[in-house]
């Protein structure tokens, strides 16, 4: 049985992971490697590039960078969170704001020496990366327009690491970044919604806060009109194999979105459309293998 001292250490570890967001860092990584392996490098064999030590350096650099980001977050979002996920808050405060701190600076402080095994310039591209977000989660996130389309941005600049890397830097690339920037800002934009009561007693100059619901409402069902675009052009113009029933699915998925949207009362019904966009985006990075399924399992095994 675990004792008294062993139960209050696993709670502070589920607390800790919990403000780091360890689930969603868990996609992040996962995503990356399978960007690599199916997209950015399909000519190599899936053991050079998992076992690409540079690779490994700039996703871990990139974990602990988000990691430390969303520390940051939770450290500046602390009175707002205790209004909008109260039982959230009780669980993360169980981990003092010093604790946090100091594992922020030790996160940040190794993902830029992670970097430096890769180059200088892996370097400098992290510590703009922190410094982004630092001053996105003190400043930028109040300011309206200008919180959601960085917080979109910032959810993207972890991939540019790894495009750079493979000097890939295809239209079809952009194309695909063009779709998750949109869906990842209709997140952002939901997520206004969720927090609009925390967000009013705080002075957060949200999107929601400043033009109301409504008009929250119309720039959601415009940013969805929008996704139209990228996912027409990598249907009808890219050979990406299975992947366009990932495609299809999406293109379904938003629908029932917007007919969720325009019904949406109550906060239980903002959690749904976050949801179906985490959907959405997870399902993105799984789909990935659907490139080619018998490269995949050839890959799989030949690993």
């Amino acid at each position: 049985m675990l004792t008294r001292k062993n139960k209050r250490l696993l709670l502070k570890f589920f607390s800790l992971f919990s403000v780091v967001r360890g689930y969603n860092i868990l996609v992040i990584v996962i995503a990356q490697y399978l960007t690599a392996i199916f997209i950015l490098a399909p000519e190599k064999l899936t053991r050079e590039v998992v076992l690409d030590p540079n690779l490994l350096m700039l996703v871990l650099a990139s974990a602990a960078a988000i990691a430390g980001g969303y520390i940051i977050n939770n450290f500046y979002d602390s009175e707002k969170d205790l209004i909008n996920r109260p039982r959230k808050v009780m669980l993360d405060r169980l981990v003092s704001q010093n604790t946090k701190l100091s594992f922020y600076f030790v996160l940040n402080f190794s993902s830029v020496i992670m970097a430096s095994y890769v180059s200088f310039r892996a370097v400098v591209f992290f510590a703009i990366y922190i410094f982004g977000i630092w001053l996105y989660s003190h400043k930028l996130k109040r300011i309206t327009f200008v919180g959601n389309l960085v917080a979109a941005l910032l959810a993207l600049t972890p991939f540019f690491a790894i495009f750079v890397y493979y000097r890939n830097l295809d239209t079809v690339i952009f194309i695909h970044a063009s779709f998750l920037f949109l869906v990842v800002a209709m997140r952002e934009l939901v997520k206004d919604l969720e927090n609009l009561k925390g967000d009013l007693v705080q002075n957060y100059k949200t999107i929601p806060v400043v033009y109301g619901v409504k008009m929250s409402k119309l720039m959601l069902s415009s940013l969805a009109a929008l996704t139209l675009i990228p996912l027409l052009l990598l249907v009808t113009s890219y050979n990406l194999g299975k992947m366009y029933f990932y495609f299809y699915g999406s293109m379904l998925l938003l629908i029932l979105f917007l007919v969720i949207l325009w019904q949406s009362r109550q906060k239980w019904h903002y959690l749904l459309l976050h949801l179906l966009l985490k959907t959405i985006i997870v399902a993105g990075v799984i789909s990935i293998v659907l490139i080619d399924p018998t490269v995949f399992l050839r890959r799989i095994v030949n690993l």
